[in-house]
């Protein structure tokens, strides 16, 4: 076995790293993980949710607002499906996307460490994904009963939107509970297990992975082009649906 140097100590200069050295000067090195346009989506989401639930509990004066939050939610939600197969590397599906088996042994005895996305994880991303984009949809043809309604209201009957506001309803404790065990498991990596997933999200590096891990590019170009397209489709879908006409409950 080589000898490893003594912690503290600074190789001379053009002297070859020993394997402490080595481990030491990986874990300083910050390598950029995610792209700008990734974390806009992320925290944006985060916003948008809580921004949609305070509006909520404000009641029916602030829908206008409620709704602006939805639609933030439902275009930040498409966005990052589209970036799940048009951005960098660590932003798309078939970086973080495993089968029961490789998440069951992830689970189980930890695994190695993922520059991304972990396979548990990356299934939680998933579930998040697909209750944001549930929970917005149903809350476009949704109806408070009182004195507002969702955009696509005009296109259902009434009782199709009561049943969509149920559902609207229904998946908000657990897209809650989503949320919780997504902060639960970033604070428990961070402590006890001294992991931190939640500063790379804010400046997109890592430290401690491999330089070949590195996105090369964060495509913002083609970033913005989605996005621009998405609230052009979103704006051209409220200018097309026919004004809902809300018949108040007597």
């Amino acid at each position: 076995m080589g000898a490893f140097r003594a912690v503290g100590t600074v190789p001379a200069p053009g002297a070859e790293l020993t394997p402490l050295a080595t481990v030491s000067a990986a874990h300083e090195r910050r390598v950029l993980i995610w792209d700008l346009p990734l974390r806009v989506a992320h925290w944006g989401l985060a916003l948008a949710v809580l921004g949609a639930y305070l509006t909520e509990r404000i009641g029916p004066t602030a829908y206008r607002w409620h709704a602006l939050f939805g639609y933030a939610v439902l275009v930040l939600v498409v966005f990052r499906v589209f970036w799940g197969w048009l951005g960098p590397a660590h932003a798309r599906f078939s970086d973080f996307v495993r089968g029961p088996r490789a998440v069951l042994a992830y689970l189980r005895r930890g695994g190695p460490q993922y520059p991304g996305h972990n396979p548990a994880g990356g299934w939680m991303i998933l579930l998040l994904l697909a209750l944001l984009l549930a929970e917005a949809a149903t809350g476009l043809p949704a109806n408070d009963a009182i004195m507002n309604a969702g955009p696509l209201y005009g296109l259902v009957a009434p009782g199709a939107s009561d049943r969509f506001t149920h559902w609207h309803a229904l998946l908000w404790p657990a897209l809650v509970a989503a949320v919780a065990a997504h902060i639960a498991a970033a604070l428990l990596y961070l402590w006890p297990g001294g992991v931190d997933l939640i500063t790379p999200l804010v400046t997109g590096f890592r430290r401690g992975v491999a330089r070949e891990a590195a996105i090369a590019r964060e495509h913002l170009g083609r970033a913005l082009l989605i996005v621009v397209v998405l609230i052009l489709l979103l704006l051209l879908m409220l200018a097309l649906a026919p004004r809902a006409e809300l018949v108040p409950l007597t």
